[in-house]
């Protein structure tokens, strides 16, 4: 596989490669949420134990994801994500295996830990890669994570349904190509690292603009972090419990309710590369107040339409929320241009960590008052997009 660089700097066959892995990766993650209904059954949880999976899983990954950044950030470790897929292939063959709710819990965690050590580096090699068309390079990027969350519930509802629980462990197959995939790649590191370094020094000598300053940044990440915490928060909602609000409200099966939250998933695939190809050309400040306040009027609306419109629009917010993860990032990755590893680790694994907090208190809201209760007060967090207007303006934002 070829490794010359665009004559924008960007390594298009690095990109590809780099999708694929994410795609690999956030599948075996899929599989966790996408199982739900058959754990449920299976041992009796309510939707609070649900919510509770969901939450170990990701604080597993947000407690290590900064960390690890950081220390990548001082010492780039570019063959790191092979060891964290090593976790990912012991945590989805133990979940396969399980016999227990605590045994459930321990396998999720060795999963979120392999995330953890798997975005940062990843993160940051996509950046590398990127050249000049950063927004084409993390939508590819997050293309490839969209799809493989996606395709969760397709093989949820094609294989591990009829063949049940222990069919988790056939997509072993799927780390063990990651981990060959992510070797290559980090052969490359030191190339793409020095092509990457050129561009941005020739870059920060014609540039007049000053630095951002501590001020500007502070309030940036502040806003951004609330901004992705919010989205995430909505899209938890769904991969969490919106196979249970289509069974209790439309009455539709186990597969039948996979298929759909497949559909959900999918559309954020084309809404990630959507968004970040729009970044490159209109610039990230105007796809975040579009991606994130956007989607309110559709989202008021969800609740009270029949199962149609129901799938109509969700695909339609998916699309458009998901539209801001890479402008959100590389705003993100441009405040602190020398603390990329510190970026992925924040906006993969904190904020998706306070997501997974807040999946168990919808668990317990979904307990109490029930699932269409849940939607309509998830309705109104896209209202968070007004933040956008406190969110400064720098260089390359457009």
């Amino acid at each position: 596989m070829a490794t010359t660089a665009h004559r924008s700097g960007t390594y298009l066959a690095v990109l590809a490669a780099l999708g694929l892995t994410h795609l690999l990766n956030d599948l075996m993650q899929s599989l966790i949420p996408a199982v739900y209904p058959i754990l449920k059954a299976a041992y009796g949880l309510d939707f609070t134990q649900i919510g509770m999976i969901t939450l170990t899983f990701q604080l597993a990954g947000a407690l290590l994801q900064p960390v690890v950044g950081m220390a990548t950030d001082r010492r780039p470790a570019p063959y790191s994500p092979v060891a964290g897929m090593m976790f990912t292939l012991v945590g989805l063959v133990s979940l396969a295996f399980a016999q227990s709710y605590l045994t459930i819990l321990m396998s999720v965690a060795l999963i979120g830990v392999g995330s953890s050590i798997f975005h940062p580096e990843a993160t940051r090699t996509a950046r590398y890669a990127a050249g000049n068309r950063q927004g084409f390079a993390q939508g590819i990027f997050q293309v490839g994570g969209q799809t493989g969350g996606a395709l969760g519930p397709v093989f949820a509802a094609l294989i591990i349904v009829p063949w049940g629980q222990t069919s988790l462990a056939w997509f072993a197959v799927s780390a063990l190509v990651a981990m060959g995939l992510l070797t290559w790649i980090g052969g490359k590191q030191s190339q793409i690292s020095i092509t990457f370094a050129t561009m941005r020094a020739n870059r920060q000598r014609d540039s007049l603009r000053p630095q951002p300053t501590r001020r500007t940044i502070g309030i940036g990440l502040f806003v951004l972090t609330s901004l992705m915490f919010t989205k995430n928060l909505y899209g938890e909602s769904f991969r969490s419990f919106y196979t249970f609000y289509l069974i209790e409200k439309f009455d539709l099966s186990i597969p039948a309710s996979q298929m759909m939250l497949f559909v959900f998933l999918f559309a954020a695939a084309a809404g990630v590369l959507i968004g970040g190809i729009l970044g490159d050309r209109i610039g990230r400040h105007r796809i975040i107040w579009i991606s994130i306040l956007g989607p309110l009027p559709l989202t008021l609306i969800l609740p009270y339409v029949d199962l149609f419109w129901t799938g109509a629009l969700t695909i339609m917010i998916n699309i458009i929320m998901a539209s801001a993860f890479a402008s959100i990032l590389i705003y993100a990755m441009d405040l602190l241009p020398n603390r990329i590893g510190l970026i992925g680790g924040l906006f993969y694994g904190l904020n998706f960590g306070l997501a997974g907090v807040a999946a168990a208190l919808l668990g317990g809201l979904a307990d109490n008052y029930g699932v269409e209760t849940l939607y309509r007060l998830c309705s109104v967090l896209p209202l968070a997009g007004l933040l956008t207007w406190f969110l400064p303006r720098i260089e390359n934002d457009g």
